[in-house]
């Protein structure tokens, strides 16, 4: 017989939110089951009720309460290698919280791109380089850190000569696209006793931290296996993987490396274990030249398109109904490299530029779809799935299944069923702490919470702060190196 479930909702983002809300909760079921006797006595009770209930923190007071202990007397100077989206991004930390980090120079052979981080952060002319090899003949160091977002083949080589100069390190995922350059990071890095934080940012969110607190606190018992699922998002899949920069592996790395890293990175944090063996399946499956609709004819690009307005990967779709709503961000600012976006110069980029063409008739190889199956230490095992078609982007759904318990996780919040109840099973809702204000808000905040660990981190020579050290930053990268082995091999593969 299928054991009745008890639902038991509850904000669980900290102990102290959790407390003063059962408090709450408690004080206004007491009003409702007393019986009344006139209108009167009860707005009386009400307002004498209202009055003793400690205030609630939202889950955005806790998230700022939380903020102090990451304030610090020494300010952390930055380096940005790299002021794309991701160099950008990272370097907003420091406009947001001028008490903790200062970019002091950047480093970039886009003009348009460095000289705006530059004007955005008031550098000097001396301080903003075409290349950050220049920034290596200053005959001292001029920052404490490096935040290298560079292209991925060109992590290796800045993250070596900044380290071998006591700079510490941040380097945007994937850490690198060859295995030898993984290894000889991390061993420049322990040589040099810099830190090295790659950007794995899932691992830092208050949602992944709640899971894991679970999965450590012993409330599932024993793991025995985790189903994961990335969606990629349709029109997200169609920008990066089939008409950007990572569409094709001779030019950046396979799609589990450039996109799927932080997953498999992921799963091993949780999971707290090394994996073992692999096995992987994948194609590309949709993006080619026979998938084309027969209405698209022979058009090569999607201005030229008839079913322009039908096709779910139109760019005229994705970008200039973007720009022409007065949206100048992401991805539209992606494709417009020398200039601000508008509509006259999205449309230029989309006559003359690989964010144009059809997603059919692009030169794009690395696959669509792809599922990883992983056996760790002790016989957990986990399936990975990536899927480029879906509505969300990138909001992965997570079950995890232990001898106690599960968790079924949706990306935002997660429900904990505990098998141990009394002749039942009780399912809790719980919603983890959110993000204070910020502009940094990808993939839900954890570019947030990443910088402002590095930060500290570095601030307080605390390697803690960290949530990998070395040798465990290198195992992610190169289970998926074994991964992808797998995928082209058709086999298993011993890690």
């Amino acid at each position: 017989m299928e054991k009745p479930i008890l639902a038991v909702c509850a904000v669980a983002g900290a102990a102290l939110l959790a407390k003063f809300a059962l408090s709450n909760r408690n004080n206004h079921n007491d009003n409702s089951s007393s019986s009344s006797s006139s209108s009167s006595n009860n707005n009386n009770n009400n307002n004498n009720t209202t009055q003793n209930i400690p205030h609630v923190p939202t889950i955005r007071e806790y998230a700022e309460l939380n903020e102090k202990q990451f304030e610090t007397p020494n300010v952390v100077r930055l380096i940005i290698i790299g002021a794309g989206n991701r160099g950008t991004v990272y370097s907003n930390y420091a406009l947001e919280h001028p008490q903790r980090a200062k970019v002091v120079a950047v480093a970039d052979p886009n003009k348009f791109r460095r000289q705006t981080l530059a004007r955005n952060h008031n550098l000097s002319e001396e301080f903003v380089f075409e290349s950050w090899e220049s920034i290596l003949n200053f005959p001292s160091k001029i920052a404490d850190a490096v935040v290298i977002a560079t292209p991925d083949a060109l992590h290796a080589k800045p993250t070596v000569a900044f380290a071998d100069l006591g700079y510490h390190i941040l380097v945007e995922k994937p850490m690198a696209v060859t295995e030898e350059d993984c290894i000889q990071m991390v061993e420049t890095c322990k040589k040099n006793n810099v830190l090295l934080c790659v950007g794995h940012v899932m691992r830092y969110t208050p949602y992944t931290q709640k899971i894991k607190e679970i999965i450590d606190s012993g409330a599932l018992g024993n793991i025995i296996s985790v189903q994961h699922l990335e969606p990629v998002g349709y029109w997200h899949a169609a920008h990066s993987y089939v008409r950007g920069l990572w569409r094709r592996e001779d030019e950046s790395s396979f799609m589990l490396m450039t996109k799927s890293c932080h997953d498999i990175d992921w799963l091993r944090y949780v999971i707290n274990k090394p994996a073992k063996r692999v096995s992987s399946f994948g194609s590309r499956s949709h993006f080619k030249k026979e998938c084309k609709p027969v209405e698209a004819e022979d058009a090569l690009r999607c201005l030229d398109c008839k079913i322009n307005s039908e096709c779910p990967y139109s760019a005229v779709t994705i970008y200039l109904d973007q720009i022409k709503s007065g949206d100048k961000g992401f991805p539209v600012r992606a494709i417009v490299l020398h200039d601000v976006p508008n509509v006259e110069n999205v449309q230029e980029a989309l006559r003359d530029g690989p964010y144009g063409r059809c997603v059919y008739e692009c030169d794009n190889d690395v696959v669509d779809q792809q599922v990883v199956n992983i056996e760790y230490e002790g016989g957990v095992t986990a399936s990975f799935s990536m899927v480029s078609f879906s509505q969300e982007v990138c909001v992965r759904k997570t079950r995890i299944f232990g001898s106690n318990g599960e968790l079924d996780c949706d990306g935002h919040k997660i429900l904990w069923s505990d098998f141990r109840g009394a002749g039942c099973m009780f399912t809790r809702e719980i919603l983890p702490e959110g993000c204070p204000p910020t502009k940094l808000t990808g993939h839900g905040g954890a570019d947030y919470f990443l910088m402002r660990n590095f930060v500290h981190a570095v601030a307080n020579n605390d390697p803690s702060f960290i949530l990998s050290g070395p040798n465990e930053t290198l195992e992610s990268p190169l289970s998926v190196f074994k991964a992808e082995q797998a995928r082209k091999l058709g086999t298993v593969v011993l890690l």
